[in-house]
């Protein structure tokens, strides 16, 4: 694939004066950094640091001005092999100082040219895995770590050579720490100044190295630290130490000592930011009945009211047991999250032959099947209903009847009651209209 621009790397135009090529590169980097978890792109960042590289350095400039790329072809630093992973945590003006130097140009954290070789500089970052218990994280903690750090050897005072011993200067950079070396590009030669191969940049030369540092001027020592951690921190937070890293050469400062925290998980209790989770079984009859259980939180056993007539997969909060709030991150200080409680109603798994028949019970008084009937009950089942429809249908008509039968003999009282009243006007009648002396004389 072919190298872009480096001019459009960097968002600028050919005749960019050296503080704006300095001034976007900053901007772009802080962007691109992989430390960025919103922007980070580890690619873009190493294309971006390599055409800086070339255009803050006048003479690499020129020649990429005048030939492109293969103007500088061998002479940029291989960033494909640097892992900026090691990075993760660390202060953005630190990483740069580490990548290009005080000067704000050279690579002296990778052996890079620029700067000057026998000044002071700054020991390495160090990183220490600490795991913690899940409490400790919720809580706080105080742990004594014991990290192996680089220190200036006491037995030659961090000078690299024996007691009694000269020091020479270098004959090969003449005790500038630096030689330029030629660098051949398409039409022309050009130098770069690199570090003197044969004393390291140190300008000097020991003619009897020390025998605990072997002329390093610096071992290897065990320090304990105190590591503080704070409540509520979550996994895979980076504490920082300042100053507990590794000495720098020529009398440099400390570097710092990156804490990366490991919370190991519970077996109870899970985490989701300030939220603690925890499932709760309970029986049948806590769930239809309610009730008071002891429920396990950070704190210990804690009572938990329990409504009635639950379901299961409901959710109950327990106020202020959750992980505490952060208070350099948090305008909450020292508030807590709450613990939320999930419900699970459990089913007996083995049953005795009492609380069989209860539960049998149970199901007769909800009208509750407990199996799927059979054709012949079916058939059964049916018989029945027909035999009640019959029974109601035959208990109406008694009932209909009943009435009827009544309002006849009424109906037939009153009409005898009529027909005798009827006869007595008509004798009567026929009493007024009958003939003198023909009236009848009983036998």
């Amino acid at each position: 694939m072919a190298k872009r621009d480096y001019y459009e790397v960097l968002g600028l135009s050919r005749g960019a004066t050296g503080d704006e090529i300095k001034k976007s590169f900053r901007n772009r980097a802080r962007q691109l950094h992989p430390d960025n978890k919103e922007s980070g792109d580890e690619a873009a960042f190493k294309e971006l640091a390599e055409a800086y590289e070339v255009l803050s350095d006048e003479q690499k400039k020129a020649a990429y001005d005048r030939y492109g790329h293969e103007g500088v072809k061998g002479s940029t630093r291989d960033f494909d092999n640097v892992d900026f992973s090691s990075f993760a945590g660390v202060n953005f003006e630190d990483i740069l100082e580490s990548l290009f130097g005080g000067g704000g140009r050279g690579f002296g954290g990778f052996g890079g040219g620029g700067g000057n070789p026998n000044a002071a500089r700054q020991g390495a970052h160090l990183k220490y895995d600490l795991e913690l218990e899940f409490l400790d994280a919720v809580f706080g903690v105080e742990k004594k770590i014991t990290v192996r750090r680089l220190e200036d050897c006491t037995g030659c005072e961090g000078s690299g050579a024996a007691p009694g011993s000269a020091t020479k200067t270098c004959a090969t950079c003449n005790g500038q720490g630096q030689v330029r070396q030629v660098v051949n590009m398409l039409f022309m030669q050009t130098y770069q100044v690199i570090i003197c191969p044969d004393c390291s940049g140190a300008g000097k030369k020991i003619e009897k190295p020390c025998k605990d540092c072997k002329g390093a001027g610096q071992v290897r020592k065990p320090k304990e630290l105190d590591v503080k951690v704070p409540a509520g921190i979550e996994n895979g937070t980076r504490l920082r130490l300042t100053q507990a890293g590794d000495k720098g050469t020529k009398g440099g400062p400390y570097g710092d000592l990156f804490v990366i925290l490991h919370v190991k998980e519970h077996p109870t209790f899970i985490r989701d930011a300030q939220t603690i989770h925890i499932k709760q079984p309970i029986g049948f009859a806590m769930a239809a009945l309610g009730g008071e259980i002891l429920v396990p939180t950070v704190e210990g056993n804690k009572p938990l009211k329990v409504p009635a007539a639950i379901q299961s997969g409901s959710q109950l909060v327990m106020k202020g047991l959750g992980v505490p709030y952060l208070s350099v991150n948090s305008h909450k200080g020292s508030q807590r999250g709450d613990q939320i409680v999930h419900v699970i109603v459990e089913t007996p798994s083995k049953l005795s032959a009492e609380e069989k028949k209860l539960f049998e019970r149970l199901a007769e008084l909800r009208n509750e099947k407990l199996s799927v009937p059979t054709a012949k009950e079916k058939e059964k089942d049916k018989e029945k209903d027909k035999d009640k429809d019959r029974d109601k249908a035959s208990a109406e008509d008694k009932k209909d009847h009943s009435h009827v039968g009544t309002a006849s003999s009424d109906k037939h009282k009153a009409a005898g009651k009529e027909t005798n009243t009827g006869d007595s006007i008509l004798d009567k009648i026929v009493d007024v209209f009958r003939p003198k002396g023909s009236e009848h004389t009983p036998d």
